[in-house]
């Protein structure tokens, strides 16, 4: 669901749809993001016999449907609903969920830089669209990393700085967490200053997750990762604790790790 708004959905294609007139052989639907209207014969609401549509569709309900055939020239749109997996549905409802939030901040944007909606969409939502995905991927890049990454994205600083400052008020970062248990030892005269030594080393200057090393008592320390995803979590935690067993063992101590 872009800013760039296109005439015609495509074949196969997931839409959001708003039933406006139901009849026993089939529903009329509004295609919530294109000014068109579609068509849903009874034979593709579901996979068992219909004998009531209104049990499957009901006027002014959100569907997910699946586009099955398109005549641009008579301006027909055939639309699925049976087709339409239940991974399919959430997937689309989530996607249609983050666009409207967009819309809503994409609209204070512009209030808040006093440009006109028709041209802030040609030189600010399109452009970010291009290089995220999407508008709602850019505004949640700019709360993790700050205006910055719409700067160097061509965005002017003025609109990058408001954009960040409006975004960061609506949209919180999902974080997960990962941690085990280092354990590190050093029999040498300098133990202890090897042992921070070899802690420190597995800081990682990392924008998109914090690292955090906490004392267990000796010679117990735990390390836990924050990131956005359980990947990326996962990595840096792999990348720390290789770095400080390795630097530990490069100054004679020993160090394991366990989740």
């Amino acid at each position: 669901m872009p800013f760039r708004k296109r005439e015609f959905p495509e074949l196969g294609e997931l839409v959001i749809a708003t039933p406006t007139k139901i009849y026993d052989h089939g529903a009329y639907v509004k295609l919530d993001e294109f000014d068109k209207i579609g068509y849903v014969p009874i034979g593709e609401v579901a996979s068992v016999w219909v004998r009531n549509i209104r049990d499957f569709i009901k006027e002014g309900q959100k569907l997910v449907l699946k586009v099955i055939r398109v005549d641009e020239k008579k301006g027909h749109i055939d639309l699925s609903l049976k087709r339409v997996t239940d991974r399919e549905k959430k997937e689309k409802l989530i996607q249609w969920k983050r666009f409207k939030k967009s819309e809503k901040i994409f609209e204070e944007i512009t209030k808040k830089l006093n440009m006109p909606i028709s041209e802030a969409i040609d030189k600010i939502a399109i452009p970010l669209e291009d290089q995220f995905g999407d508008f709602y991927a850019a505004l949640e890049a700019t709360v993790i990393n700050g205006p910055k990454v719409l700067i160097d994205k061509g965005i002017k600083k003025e609109w990058a700085d408001t954009i960040y400052e409006i975004a960061k008020h609506h949209i919180e970062i999902p974080l997960v967490e990962v941690s085990g248990v280092l354990t590190l030892t050093s029999k040498k005269p300098k133990g202890i200053e090897d042992i921070k030594e070899a802690l420190l080393s597995g800081e990682i200057n990392n924008k998109d997750a914090k690292v955090e090393i906490t004392y267990l008592g000796a010679p117990r320390y735990r390390i836990r990762v924050i990131a956005r995803d359980y990947k990326t979590a996962e990595n840096i935690l792999k990348e720390c604790t290789e770095k400080i067993i390795n630097k530990i063992t490069q100054l004679g101590g020993t160090g394991s790790f366990t989740k």
